[in-house]
C-alpha cells in the first residue's frame, strides 16, 4: 500500500508570504523521515478525536507506528481508518511542520515487519528493537500492532518565510 510516486505539489499563495515558493516534497519526505516525534489523531467512536504523541519511522514512501492492541488509538483505528500524523520543530519563527493524512492500515506481512524493525532500531537505538512473530512486534511489554500510513494528502507548514504547501498523491 506504499505510495511511490511523486506527488502534485501545489504553494497555497492565500497562506504563504508573498516571495514564497513550494516546499519540494523531497525536503518534507526527510523531515518526515528525520523527525522523533509525532502526534496521531485517529477518531473515537463517539466522533471525539484523539491525539497522542508517539515515535514512527518512513520506509518505502509510508510512515509506520506502533501501538499496543488494547490502547486507544488501536480501538479508534479498528473501527475507523482515518488518522493524521503530525510533526515539528514547534518554534514560532523557524522550521518545517509535516502534516500527513491518510488511513492506517494494519501490517501483517513478517518480511516487512522485519524491514520496519529495523529501521525502528536505525533510527532510535537497540531499546527499540522489536521480535517479530505472529504478525505482530512482540517486546518486554507485550505485543504491539504495526500500522501503516501511506500518504493520500501531506502539508508543509514553513516558518520565517511563511509558506504552506500541499503534496497530493
Amino acid at each position: 500500500m506504499t505510495t511511490s510516486h511523486e506527488p502534485r505539489t501545489e504553494l497555497d499563495t492565500r497562506f504563504s508570504s508573498p516571495d514564497a515558493t513550494a516546499t519540494s516534497w523531497p525536503e518534507g519526505r526527510a523531515g518526515l523521515a528525520e523527525a522523533q516525534m509525532y502526534w496521531l489523531s485517529t477518531v473515537r467512536p463517539d466522533g471525539r478525536p484523539h491525539v497522542t504523541p508517539l515515535i514512527a519511522v518512513w520506509l518505502d514512501g509510508a510512515l509506520y507506528f506502533c501501538t499496543g492492541p488494547d490502547e486507544q488509538k488501536a480501538r479508534n483505528l479498528a473501527r475507523n481508518p482515518h488518522c493524521v500524523l503530525a510533526t515539528g520543530r514547534g518554534a514560532f519563527h523557524e522550521g518545517l511542520d509535516l502534516v500527513v493524512e491518510g488511513d492506517a492500515a494494519a501490517v501483517r506481512d513478517e518480511d516487512r515487519l522485519r524491514r520496519v524493525a529495523e529501521a525502528y532500531v536505525a533510527k532510535y537505538g537497540e531499546e527499540w528493537r522489536f521480535r517479530v512473530r505472529d504478525g505482530a512486534f512482540h517486546h518486554e511489554g507485550g505485543e504491539a500492532l504495526v500500522y501503516e500510513v501511506a500518504p493520500a494528502r501531506a502539508f508543509g507548514f514553513r516558518k520565517g518565510e511563511y509558506s504552506q504547501t500541499r503534496w497530493r498523491f
